[in-house]
């Protein structure tokens, strides 16, 4: 049942490609930017409601009363492509920080480089950073929000990597409230299998943490203690400990 499920989901999935692309690329770059936005975000809102419908999938959204109404910087685990799917519909208009390859997928790729997201080449990641550090606080200065995965790639549930500063480092220099994600969508969609699992995909969102006068680390902190302690929460494969490095920078900040 699930192999028939997907398979359905799929199919609606790339036919959405084809016809949000063959309609919608040619009218965005027309747009101003926040109805660009509200266009191309329709593809993202189909997206999310066929995956519930066909495979079986119950959302529990809580905590979006907490996201602030200007600009802020969204940390959230990173699991699988739902979420960064989902994230671009919470607090619209945002910039999505991503690896470069994927400007270059044909429709789906097009229509992310009309959204002006921060794309990196991850071959490069002293160039990547200074990329990151520049254009974050431009994109906030410019009354965007910046959506950042601070593991830096997909992670599998049960599964934990060390969270980066990038995210937390932009949001101190320009003053705005960090916004933190949790959730499990990698138990229902699994990274690196197509058969998709039905069952309750959790998301929580936090209260924003502000940034004046403290330093990234310390911000970087509390974010990851919060995220970790909502995935112990939420998550159906167990938590492992934090990694070697990151229990040793909890210990400095702690002293």
């Amino acid at each position: 049942m699930n192999v028939i499920r997907s398979l359905l989901f799929y199919l609606g999935y790339f036919l959405a490609i084809l016809v949000c692309g063959g309609l919608f690329l040619p009218v965005a770059p027309l747009l101003p930017l926040s109805s660009r936005y509200r266009l191309l975000n329709l593809y993202n809102h189909f997206t999310t409601a066929w995956f519930r419908w066909t495979c079986g999938v119950r959302y529990r959204v809580s905590g979006t009363e907490h996201l602030p109404e200007g600009p802020c910087v969204i940390l959230a685990n990173h699991q699988c492509e739902w979420e960064t799917i989902y994230l671009q519909i919470l607090k619209p208009p945002v910039c999505t920080v991503l690896k470069q390859e994927l400007l270059r997928i044909p429709l789906f790729g097009w229509g992310l480089r009309q959204l002006h997201p921060i794309a990196l080449d991850r071959s490069k990641p002293a160039r990547a950073m200074r990329q990151v550090l520049t254009q974050g606080v431009q994109r906030l200065n410019e009354g965007l929000s910046v959506l950042i995965f601070p593991e830096g790639t997909r992670v599998a549930p049960g599964e934990r990597r060390r969270y980066n500063k990038s995210g937390t480092v932009i949001a101190c220099r320009a003053g705005v409230p960090v916004v933190p994600v949790a959730h499990n969508a990698g138990e229902r969609w699994p990274g690196r299998h197509w058969v998709k699992n039905p069952g309750l995909l959790s998301v929580v969102v936090g209260e924003p943490i502000a940034t004046e006068g403290r330093t990234p680390e310390e911000v970087l902190v509390e974010v990851e203690a919060w995220i970790e302690a909502r995935l112990a929460e939420i998550s159906e494969v167990p938590r492992p400990d934090a990694p070697a490095p990151a229990r040793e920078r909890n210990v400095r900040s702690a002293s």
